[in-house]
């Protein structure tokens, strides 16, 4: 799996070269120690980040990222956005709050500064790593596909948005990958609903689960099943041309899966065997779906 930050080589590259302000941090310091014994203290980092130039927030942000404090790195960089918008130290510092949010696991905020900066720079050469973190702070939060999958079909989008747009990026293989993922997770949900219908005999809401797989999903792991199901449902409803047309889009693109062996014994013990279904039919659009997935 790519990490995030190892790809992430414009504004760190550039700002690990900045020293800190030692003159500014060590005013800070001496500050804090001036006002601790009144009754009325001023916290020394808050009113740093309120009077000290971009340079030195984005320093010291730089700083709590090497340090591990990512929440305190996040701030610092969104207090040289709200401080001093448009800017080009602003600009920079945005990509960085989106990272470090990501890092941090505060997925929403990565996500909230990674869309504005695509928002506002939309042709800067860190828009795709932008693109790239949305995604991957979808990507942390999908769940099991007995939940709601809106994250997987969130990181589809942003995987799908970036390869899209940024085709020639470092970040476009993984976003493939990631990509992959998330609709094999969306095609599971549609198999996990079809099987609760196909259990309940429910045969027609079945049916529709498993061919929205094929016709949508026809790239993921979930169509093998999908035809076997569709084969046992078409068959349970007497519907028996449909089941052998749909055990044979199974076996002419899957001939040595196990599906298609429970589908062949299906109907083989009914004295039936796989046939095509007509050139018009759903069927040999879902085999040409299927071809033009692979």
């Amino acid at each position: 799996m790519i990490e995030a930050n190892r790809h992430f080589a414009g504004p760190l590259r550039f700002a690990t070269r900045m020293a800190l302000s030692a003159t500014v941090i060590g005013a800070a310091l001496s500050l804090g120690g001036c006002m601790s014994g009144g009754d009325n203290d001023v916290d020394a980092l808050a009113l740093a980040a309120e009077t000290d130039p971009p340079d030195v927030l984005y320093n010291q942000g730089l700083a709590n990222l090497e340090g591990g404090r990512l929440g305190e790195a996040a701030k610092k960089f969104q207090a040289i956005d709200r401080q001093h918008p448009y800017s080009e130290w602003a600009r920079k510092a945005l990509i960085m709050q989106a990272f470090a949010s990501y890092r941090g696991g505060n997925y929403e905020e990565a996500t909230t500064a990674a869309k504005r900066y695509i928002s506002l720079y939309p042709q800067s050469d860190d828009a795709a790593y932008a693109e790239y973190i949305i995604g991957l702070s979808h990507y942390r939060q999908i769940s099991d596909v007995t939940r709601d999958q809106k994250q997987a079909a969130y990181t589809a989008q942003a995987m799908r948005a970036l390869m899209d747009r940024f085709p020639d990026t470092a970040y476009a293989e993984d976003a493939k990958s990631k990509l992959r993922v998330a609709r094999d997770q969306l095609a599971g949900k549609e198999m996990l609903v079809g099987r609760y219908y196909l259990e309940r005999r429910d045969y027609l809401a079945a049916i529709n689960r498993f061919k929205n797989v094929v016709d949508v999903y026809p790239d993921t792991r979930q169509v093998e099943e999908a035809l076997a199901r569709l084969t046992e449902a078409y068959y349970a409803m007497g519907l028996v041309r449909e089941a052998q047309a749909a055990a044979s889009v199974l076996g002419q693109n899957y001939p040595d899966s196990p599906w298609y062996r429970d589908s062949y014994a299906l109907l083989k013990g009914n004295g039936l065997e796989p046939r095509e279904g007509a050139s018009n039919s759903w069927f040999a659009e879902a085999t040409k779906k299927i071809i033009g997935a692979s």
